[in-house]
């Protein structure tokens, strides 16, 4: 694999094996902002008033969701614990390729290479705010005593593999986070907003990053709340 120029100057990965880019060829750090941080991570921090955050990333891929959330929680001064799953993680010498250094302070860059090894087995502290660890495993088979405050659902398309979208996949995340929580994925669908209802949460159609009209955020209502 080779990291590819997106419409934003920034890079990411094609996956010939699946036939789909990390992310969007529209601009690579446009959609992680506006996906993830804006509509996920911020919103939730701006209703919550939170001190701390953890954040739970379906498809680590590149670590790009991770290093732009980790650098606005060190901004704010936020504690930020993280954990992505990934079945098929990325050698640190292809990720060194991506430039995405040019998108994050540089001890947060500097951090992430030099913990990532270490995140793949136990996990590893970036700073003294940031902690995080990539999970190598399917998601089903992932579990954990914690619950989250946001998923960040970053998943190959339903086209690629639909196992991933499926309500059995969703119900499994979904008992992962928080009531209160948020859950947020760059696709829309008819199938997506049924199953996310049915599973107790609020959903929004939130306007989509560049080469998408719409996004779903959706936020997990507390138990026993119609």
């Amino acid at each position: 694999m080779e990291f590819v120029n997106t419409s934003d100057g920034s890079k990411t990965l094609f996956q010939e094996k699946v036939g789909e880019h990390y992310h969007s060829k529209h601009g690579a750090v446009v959609e992680s902002k506006h996906v993830f941080l804006t509509a996920g991570l911020q919103y939730y921090v701006d209703r919550n008033q939170q001190d701390e955050v953890s954040v739970l990333e379906v498809g680590f891929g590149t670590g790009l969701n991770f290093l732009i959330a980790a650098d606005w929680c060190t901004q704010k001064a936020l504690k930020f614990n993280y954990v992505g799953v990934e079945t098929e993680p990325l050698p640190l010498t292809l990720l060194k390729q991506s430039g995405y250094n040019a998108y994050v302070a540089d001890r947060i860059w500097e951090g992430f290479l030099t913990g990532y090894q270490q995140a793949l087995s136990e996990g590893s502290q970036l700073n003294d705010l940031v902690s995080y660890r990539v999970a190598c495993n399917p998601i089903l088979a992932y579990t954990a005593s914690e619950k989250f405050d946001v998923v960040f659902f970053d998943a190959f398309a339903e086209i690629h593999h639909p196992e991933m979208w499926s309500m059995e996949t969703l119900a499994h995340v979904a008992d992962l986070l928080n009531p209160g929580g948020v859950f947020v994925t760059y696709a829309i669908t008819g199938n997506l907003k049924r199953a996310m209802r049915s599973l107790g949460f609020d959903i929004e159609k939130v306007p989509g990053a560049p080469g998408k009209r719409e996004m779903l955020r959706a936020v997990k209502r507390a138990v026993g709340k119609m």
